[in-house]
């Protein structure tokens, strides 16, 4: 599964790990992607999505139906 927001589009960002004596390693920063189901009444249907938490509240204020059919217009498959 790619680390990545199917709303807010939130990717892996990539910095280093600094050890005690102070010498860099790379790394990556994952977002903390939750899968989550929700009804959609617009389309009458159950739409599993990846989700950020910022995704997740960003669904809570707008709403499922907005948000689904931004993605929609987008060409994201659902």
């Amino acid at each position: 599964m790619a680390a990545r927001c199917q709303v807010t589009g939130v990717g892996p960002q990539f910095g280093h790990n600094i050890s005690h004596s102070h010498r860099r390693t790379k790394r990556r920063f994952d977002p903390n992607i939750q899968k989550k189901r929700y009804w959609v009444p617009s389309l009458g249907r159950h739409v599993t999505l990846s989700l950020s938490t910022k995704g997740i509240k960003t669904i809570d204020v707008r709403g499922i139906d907005v948000v689904v059919a931004e993605l929609i217009q987008k060409g994201e498959k659902l």
